[in-house]
C-alpha cells in the first residue's frame, strides 16, 4: 500500500493518508477508518520518493479571488 504524509506550510498535520482529492474548498485527505478532512490549501508538491504531499494555505484574500 501507498500511504502519505502531509504537510501544512511545513508542519506535518496527518500520515497515512490513502486519497488526496482536489475540491471547490480546497484539499480532501482520507485515511483508513476515519473520516475525510478537507484541508483548505492547495497542493505546492508531491514527492513520490518520500512519500511526501506539502500543502500550502489558501489565504482569505485567495479565497475571495475565485
Amino acid at each position: 500500500m501507498c500511504q502519505v504524509a502531509v504537510y501544512l506550510d511545513d508542519e506535518k498535520i496527518m500520515d497515512s493518508v490513502m486519497l488526496v482529492e482536489p475540491t471547490s474548498e480546497g484539499v480532501r485527505l482520507t485515511k483508513l477508518f476515519e473520516e475525510p478532512r478537507v484541508i483548505p490549501a492547495s497542493i505546492q508538491q508531491i514527492d513520490l520518493m518520500k512519500n511526501k504531499l506539502i500543502l500550502k494555505a489558501i489565504t482569505k484574500e485567495e479565497k475571495k479571488d475565485e
